[in-house]
């Protein structure tokens, strides 16, 4: 088992794997940017570098100042929490070069899967169940407009390197379609610096449904139920429960071993998840792999009963996964929350903390309970955005 772990992230993340890790017995290493100083995960740990300026592409997103923050404090592992470099494999790849352990999935796995063309490739092969659409890259807008008459409207227009619902568009027409590649293109490019399209069928009124695996280095995989995401806002998730109250005891079932056939597909260790969409019949198509710690991962710890950041550290360190399918059973209901704050007046767009009116207290107090009395009929009208 490791000594000394560094935690690439800073926040809530940084504390979670902290708390962990102490109890493990494990030295921590914390991480921080100058505006960062005295944040709290900087007091927890049990050493802290300075590794730059204020902005993560000075420090966070800085590969090198990372690898000389390890060697610095002779840290073993690093932990990449979610976000900044928690899917980059130039990172893992460098500090595999280094001698030091990335707690997580082998670089193959990341780059096979943080492309969505490929990613989908892979599954099918695997004999996991795909989305159909057009298996390739869309070079300009007619062969857009030509391969959704192919499949079939309406159709998805998304950005091969997506994600946080960037890059998007859906197309239930020909003029939409032609629409939607511009858009969708342009804001791939300038979000992910990367235009590439694909097109699929689009799910009417789906269920956005993640399964959660874990695998080790000695060819164990296993898959621990299930999160319901479909409640969505500007396709960011807004609310997770645990588990899906709409599956069939099944449909998990069938899910979560193609889950686990995709990670042996890509010879996966550590946490992962796997995103599907499934139809109002059940059937369930595989939409993409996060080869990270996800940040609803509590929920999946609470009705399952296993610590997934102490996994991820004794798969990362070569031990073998302490649990077979059989021993993992779900007990209980969980949910977690995204909580906005935006300004109903103006279609939600704007936070209210930009409002020209900050200073007027009871206009803020009125909007604030126009937007709670919103979320709390959300639920109740079944609202479903993709």
């Amino acid at each position: 088992m490791f000594n000394k772990i560094l935690i690439a992230n800073r926040g809530e993340i940084a504390c979670r794997i902290m708390r962990t890790a102490r109890a493990m017995g494990i030295k921590t290493v914390a991480v921080f940017s100058d505006a960062d100083r005295s944040a709290l995960h900087v007091r927890m740990a049990d050493e802290a570098v300075n590794i730059g300026a204020s902005a993560p592409t000075k420090s966070y997103l800085d590969v090198e100042k990372i690898i000389v923050a390890c060697q610095r404090t002779g840290a073993e592992a690093v932990h990449p929490g979610y976000g900044f470099l928690s899917e980059n494999d130039t990172f893992c790849q460098r500090l595999g070069e280094e001698g030091i352990v990335f707690i997580g999935p082998p670089v193959g796995a990341i780059t096979s899967m943080g492309d969505k063309i490929t990613s989908k490739q892979i599954a099918e092969q695997a004999g996991v169940n795909t989305i159909p659409g057009y298996d390739g890259i869309l070079e300009h807008a007619d062969q857009a407009v030509e391969k959704a008459a192919e499949i079939g409207y309406p159709v998805m227009l998304k950005a091969s390197a997506g994600g946080g619902g960037k890059g998007m568009r859906i197309a239930r027409n020909e003029q939409e379609c032609r629409d939607g590649f511009e858009r969708a293109a342009g804001e791939a490019l300038s979000s992910f610096g990367d235009d590439r399209i694909l097109i699929e069928k689009y799910i009417e009124q789906p269920r956005h449904i993640e399964i959660q695996v874990m695998a080790d280095q000695h060819g164990n995989v296993v898959y621990l139920g299930e999160r319901e995401c479909s409640l969505q806002r500007r396709h960011q998730k807004v609310i997770e429960e645990a588990p899906s109250p709409f599956l069939t005891p099944e449909t998990r079932h069938q899910m979560g071993e193609q889950a686990v056939m995709l990670a042996r597909a890509v010879q996966y260790t550590s946490a992962g998840t796997v995103e599907c969409i499934v139809d109002q019949e059940q059937n369930f198509y595989f939409l993409e792999m996060n080869t990270r710690l996800q940040v609803e991962h509590p929920i999946t710890e609470m009705v399952t009963g296993y610590d997934l950041v102490e996994l991820m550290i004794r798969v990362a360190a070569g031990e073998p996964l302490p649990m077979g399918q059989e021993d993992i059973q779900l007990k209980g209901w969980a949910l977690e929350c995204r909580v906005y704050a935006e300004d109903p007046v103006r279609d939600f767009f704007r936070p209210l903390a930009e409002l020209p009116c900050i200073n007027r207290p009871m206009k803020i107090w009125k909007r604030f309970a126009w937007t709670a009395g919103w979320l709390r009929g959300v639920k109740s009208r079944s609202i479903m955005i993709p």
